[in-house]
C-alpha cells in the first residue's frame, strides 16, 4: 500500500470514531459520560465506571496509532474522576475497561481511552495476562464478524478494598459482554473473571448474561425485543464463537514502513484442536500456535 493511499485510508478510519452506535446500552445508576468513541456510567461511590460500552468494527482494529500512555482525569465527569495519585504506590495497574488497542484507529480515540474514568485497579498479573488475552480475542471477533458491541465493567459492591485519596474501590471480579448481529442473526457471549492471575482457557470463564445481571443489578440489553433478550441472556456456551482464531482470520498489520494485509499467527488463546467427542479442546494454546502441546504433537487431530 503506497503512502498516499495509506494517508487517505487513515483519514477514513479516523472519521469512524465519530459515528459510534449507542443503540444498545445497559441501565445505569451513575453519571452518563459520553466520549466520541465510547460511553460509560460513572459511579462516584466507587470512583470508577459502572460500565463502559462501545461498538468495534473490523476496520478499527488495524492499530495505526501508537499507544499514548497519557493517563489523566476525565474532564467530563461532573463529580471528578480518580487521578494518577490514587494509583501511585498501590501495586495495582490502571487497567483499561475500553482497551487502548481497541482505539488505535485514530489519535483522538487513543487519547481518550486514557481518561481515568476508563481505568479500574487491576492486579498486574491479571491485567497483563488473562484480561489482555480476552481483549485480544474480542478484537479477533471484531475482525471475524465485522462489527460487535462490547460492554465491560467491574462487579461493584460495598466493602471492597480502596486505594488513594479519592477512595477508588478495588474490584474482585470483572465482566465483559460481546453482542453481534448480522443478516437477522444475533448472538451473545459473556465472561466473568476474578482479579487475579489465571492460566485457564478463556472458555472456562464463560457465564450467562443473566448471571451478570444478578451480580450487578443491571439490565444489559433492554433495547432488544424481550423474547430475543431472554433467549440470548440465558445461554452459556461458546459454540457459535470462534476462539483462537482457528480459521486463520486475516488482519491488517503495521510495519515500520507500511501497512499490509497478511495472515498472522494468533495470540495465545484456547486450543483449536478437537477432542474425541468432536468438541473444541479446552486447553490453552502454546505461544505463537493455535494448538496446545498435545494437539500440536499429534497432528492437530
Amino acid at each position: 500500500m503506497t503512502k498516499k493511499i495509506l494517508f487517505f485510508f487513515f483519514l477514513l478510519i479516523s472519521s469512524l470514531g465519530f459515528s459510534q452506535d449507542y443503540k444498545y446500552l445497559p441501565t445505569y445508576t451513575g453519571e452518563i459520560v459520553k466520549h466520541k468513541n465510547y460511553i460509560l456510567s460513572y459511579s462516584e461511590k466507587f470512583e470508577q465506571a459502572q460500565w463502559v460500552a462501545y461498538e468495534l468494527i473490523a476496520a478499527e482494529t488495524i492499530g495505526l496509532v501508537k499507544r499514548a500512555d497519557n493517563f489523566r482525569p476525565d474532564p467530563i465527569v461532573k463529580t471528578g474522576s480518580a487521578n494518577l495519585n490514587d494509583y501511585r504506590g498501590s501495586g495495582y495497574d490502571r487497567g483499561h475497561l475500553a482497551p487502548a488497542a481497541d482505539m488505535g484507529f485514530s489519535e483522538a480515540a487513543m487519547s481518550e481511552s486514557f481518561y481515568m474514568s476508563n481505568m479500574s485497579p487491576q492486579r498486574p498479573s491479571f491485567n497483563r495476562g488473562i484480561w489482555k488475552n480476552l481483549e485480544i480475542q474480542v478484537r479477533n471477533w471484531a475482525k471475524a464478524y465485522d462489527k460487535i458491541y462490547v460492554v465491560t465493567g467491574a462487579v461493584l459492591k460495598p466493602g471492597l478494598p480502596i486505594i488513594g485519596k479519592n477512595r477508588v474501590a478495588v474490584p474482585e471480579k470483572y465482566y465483559k459482554i460481546i453482542f453481534r448481529e448480522k443478516a437477522g442473526q444475533s448472538d451473545m457471549i459473556a465472561f466473568l473473571l476474578a482479579n487475579k492471575k489465571s492460566e485457564q482457557p478463556l472458555s472456562s470463564f464463560i457465564v450467562s448474561v443473566d448471571q451478570l445481571e444478578k451480580l450487578t443489578g443491571l439490565d444489559f440489553f433492554p433495547q432488544l425485543p424481550d423474547d430475543l433478550e431472554n433467549k440470548l441472556e440465558a445461554q452459556q456456551n461458546a459454540l457459535k464463537w470462534d476462539f483462537g482464531p482457528c480459521k486463520g482470520n486475516q488482519s491488517i498489520v503495521r510495519t515500520e514502513k507500511h501497512a499490509e494485509t497478511s495472515r498472522v499467527k494468533p495470540s495465545k488463546g484456547q486450543c483449536c484442536g478437537k477432542t474425541k467427542s468432536g468438541s473444541q479442546c479446552k486447553r490453552e494454546a502454546s505461544s505463537g500456535s493455535r494448538y496446545c502441546w498435545q494437539h500440536k504433537n499429534k497432528g492437530k487431530a
